[in-house]
């Protein structure tokens, strides 16, 4: 029987955040931000299988992190590549030496820790149903078209738009293929921002599944505030009971 996987790409710089080391190893709470998102990967009863894609000069402290905090699940930590997609490719082929065509992987980043079981759940149901997905959350302010920068030069629909967030699922052989029939004459992948415009590139479809706002991408120092007042907010809850 083919397997559910979890594919985590945590090779980002931290840049944008200003902390001097890369975003999914801030603590919060005394926890670096990868291992909440990979302990919702780890707890959940479908998921089989976690590999991830890390900046080469912390694979070895990432190692200590999943030892410490029991990530059993963790089948392989592997360099990140050039590029946010590279660094897939690499967990991708990691994955492939475990699993068939017909596995379904779940792509998603290591920053982004509010993924809940629900989401999981819905996102293997529709992979299994109509056999790629993108998670997204319905547009809420007006979108504006711009080049440059300087000027509105379009406003397209709002009900015609959607952000698209994390994860972005399919069948492993198909997500492969399309990086490899990519990679020849587009290894540093311009003009191609993620694994749902990677496959449709190649003409497939690729479904929308409308997950909550509440998954959030840990980026900026906003960001990281906002993480910090939910996991607040999850706390009273449940001390509330």
């Amino acid at each position: 029987m083919s397997k559910n996987i979890a594919v985590i790409f945590a090779g980002g710089s931290g840049v944008r955040m200003g902390a001097g080391q890369p975003k999914q190893f801030l603590e919060v709470d005394g926890r670096p931000i990868i291992i909440y998102t990979l302990d919702i990967f780890e707890d959940h009863p479908l998921i089989d299988e976690i590999y991830i894609a890390c900046k080469a000069d912390y694979i070895e402290k990432l190692k200590k992190l999943v030892k410490r905090y029991d990530i059993t699940k963790v089948k392989a930590i592997v360099p990140g590549g050039t590029t946010a997609l590279g660094s897939q490719y690499n967990g991708l082929v990691a994955a492939k030496a475990n699993n068939d065509d017909d596995a379904i992987v779940l792509i998603h980043d290591g920053v982004r820790p509010c993924i809940t079981e629900n989401l999981i759940n819905e996102v293997i149901k529709t992979v299994e149903e109509k056999g790629a997905v993108a998670t997204c959350t319905p547009m809420f302010e007006t979108p504006v078209l711009s080049i440059g920068g300087e000027v509105v030069e379009d406003s397209p629909k709002r009900s015609h738009c959607y952000t698209a967030q994390a994860p972005q699922s399919f069948r492993l052989g198909d997500i492969l293929a399309a990086h490899e029939k990519v990679r020849p004459d587009n290894p540093e992948y311009v003009d191609i921002v993620d694994s749902c415009t990677l496959l449709r590139s190649i003409g497939k479809d690729v479904a929308i599944l409308k997950g909550p706002r509440s998954n959030i991408k840990v980026t900026t120092p906003e960001d990281l505030y906002i993480f910090k007042a939910m996991l607040e907010y999850k706390r009273n809850k449940d001390n509330l009971g």
